[in-house]
């Protein structure tokens, strides 16, 4: 599997995936029903390791960010 630098320490950890269209996608080691999720690299903004026990505790639907400048390639 090929992956870019630092990346491997994500290998088998729940991450959150921030698209440039402001998407998040959190992936963790399950099977999702509705298929496998591939997006290209010029589409991803932001890669982290995600902590479950605070994103447990947020309230997704009153959280509200700037949006992400356009990536300039």
């Amino acid at each position: 599997m090929a992956s870019g630098p630092g990346l491997d320490s994500l290998v088998d950890q729940t991450i959150s995936v921030i698209t440039n269209d402001g998407r998040n996608i959190v992936e963790g080691v399950q099977q999702l029903v509705l298929g496998l999720y591939i997006i290209r690299g010029d589409n991803i903004s932001v890669v982290g390791e995600l902590d479950e026990e605070l994103d447990s505790s947020l309230d997704l639907s009153k959280l509200r960010a700037h949006p992400l400048k356009p990536v300039v390639h």
